[in-house]
């Protein structure tokens, strides 16, 4: 092959080469969205891989320490106990068995339920589902809690989880009987136990 040859199959495939880059064609095909979206090529360096690194590292640092701090501060709040006061259920001492009665403990705007079983002992719970905090109902039919919102079931007797997507037992709420009346005298929280 001479050196005529070889420079003429050079240039053609010089030639083969630029035909084949489409750079000028997504230019051109991108120009009028370049109005509309300024981004510039050379701006795509301002931020470094070290910026960018130390950026990520900062920042998954920070989330951390705010996460352990909320993990810290629930760990503490769970080891204090708080007294509640005691009340009086009105209308509990007419309660016939394997029915149950609403009332609020410890304030006035948690509501609790109040069973009595069908062999005559009483039982209370928080009312909410341990779900997504529907409002759980007796099934005299069937004794037991019931939520009626995605079909969980709870045991009357000891609030733990039959059935259902409920994560855990109902908060308990303790009741004592004075003198023939039932008073409220303490509420627990199941914590993470299923029961069921």
């Amino acid at each position: 092959m001479s050196f005529k040859n070889f420079s003429a199959a050079a240039e053609k495939k010089v030639n083969m080469t630029k035909n084949l880059s489409d750079e000028s064609d997504v230019r051109a095909a991108t120009a009028p969205f370049q109005a509309e979206f300024p981004y510039e090529r050379d701006e795509e360096a301002q931020v470094t891989r070290r910026e960018f690194c130390n950026f990520l590292g900062l920042t998954s640092a920070a989330l951390f320490v705010g996460a352990a701090g909320f993990a810290t501060k629930a760990a503490l709040d769970a080891r204090e106990s708080i007294s509640l006061p005691t009340a009086r259920i009105d209308g509990a001492e007419t309660l016939a068995p394997n029915n149950s009665l609403n009332f609020s403990y410890p304030t006035e705007r948690d509501s609790a339920i109040l069973v009595r079983t069908a062999d005559g002992a009483y039982h209370a719970y928080g009312q909410k589902c341990t779900h997504l905090s529907c409002p759980v109902y007796y099934s005299r039919d069937h004794q037991r809690l019931e939520c009626p919102c995605h079909e969980g079931a709870f045991d009357a007797a000891s609030g733990a989880v039959l059935y259902g997507p409920p994560p855990r037992a109902l908060d308990v709420i303790e009741v004592e009987t004075r003198d023939g009346q039932v008073w409220a005298t303490g509420r627990n929280s199941s914590g993470a136990n299923n029961g069921g």
